[in-house]
């Protein structure tokens, strides 16, 4: 208990340091949070570059943002606020925009989120996406698999798998339709997540 009191009021001074323009505390933030913030934004996005990009984006925001630093607030919500938006327009800006507003269309991303709580989301959604692949017959997994994880066009699948063009499409039609009946698309975070993994 006193070492999370400790914690904090050394949080809390590094913040004050931070407003005025402390080199020292800014540094001493990065080094206590950029891997618990690469963590967590590469849980959401999968992409190593993409997570470190988005790191260093954070604290150059809040370098940016330091003079209107609120020390009363918890900081570490605060800072994992800023990775969570930061994540989400970049997604944002790959996903095709009429896509992505269908998808947000009645549902607004809120700006006052939880972390853990979209982290332990996204874990539960990934779990249960893997669970549902499982059950798919053989091909259809294969086909997936390869269109999804490996990225490969129908086209290169087909190559792949000796198979034609149209079979492949049958193939990831029927697997997404299995798919999307297993999984619901409920909350801003599960309709992210269709458009990267399941639409």
């Amino acid at each position: 208990m006193n070492e999370i009191i400790e914690d904090l009021s050394l949080e809390k001074r590094w913040v004050k340091q931070l407003k005025n323009g402390d080199m020292s505390a800014f540094d001493s933030i990065y080094k206590k949070y950029s891997v618990r913030i690469y963590s967590f934004v590469f849980g959401i996005i999968k992409s190593k570059d993409d997570a470190q990009d988005i790191v260093q984006e954070v604290f150059i925001k809040l370098w940016d943002k330091r003079e209107s630093l609120k020390e009363h607030l918890s900081f570490k919500s605060y800072l994992f606020t800023i990775a969570y938006n930061t994540t989400i327009s970049l997604i944002r800006t790959r996903v095709k925009e009429k896509d992505f507003a269908a998808m947000v269309k009645s549902k607004q991303i809120p700006l006052n989120i939880d972390p853990a709580n979209v982290q332990l989301e996204y874990t539960e959604l990934k779990e249960k996406l893997e669970e549902t692949i499982n059950k798919l017959p053989k091909r259809q997994k294969q086909v997936y698999l390869l269109s999804r994880k490996e990225e490969l066009s129908y086209k290169q699948i087909a190559v792949k798998m000796g198979i034609s063009v149209n079979t492949v499409e049958n193939h990831m039609s029927k697997a997404l339709r299995f798919i999307r009946s297993n999984i619901k698309n409920t909350g801003y975070l599960s309709a992210l997540f269709y458009a990267l993994f399941i639409n």
